[in-house]
């Protein structure tokens, strides 16, 4: 064997019989261990479902505007068939009373 490799062997048993280690089956997290992890566990998908939602928003959002940009690129502003513009009222009655 190497010598790096028996004082690395030697250095973590030295540890493991240090009598100011404490016994790692007595050593554990505990209910406030484990509702940490629960916590973050919960957070951690939240956000993960709202960064989902707002991805899908957005490709939402982009396909309208490339629909409505073809549909504007099909019927120049000055022929007769031409959609009204976005947002403007159309005259099919939908003005308020």
């Amino acid at each position: 064997m190497s010598p790096v490799l028996v004082s690395i062997v030697l250095a973590a048993t030295d540890v493991a019989t240090d009598p100011a280690t404490p016994n790692p089956d007595d050593v554990t997290p505990g209910i406030i261990g484990f509702i940490a992890t629960f916590f973050i566990a919960i957070v951690t998908v939240g956000l993960i479902v709202d960064m989902v939602r707002r991805v899908r928003r957005v490709n939402y959002r982009a396909q309208v505007r490339e629909e409505l940009e073809a549909e504007l690129a099909e019927h120049p502003a000055g022929s007769p068939s031409a959609p009204d513009a976005p947002g403007a009222p159309s005259a099919g009655g939908n003005a308020p009373k």
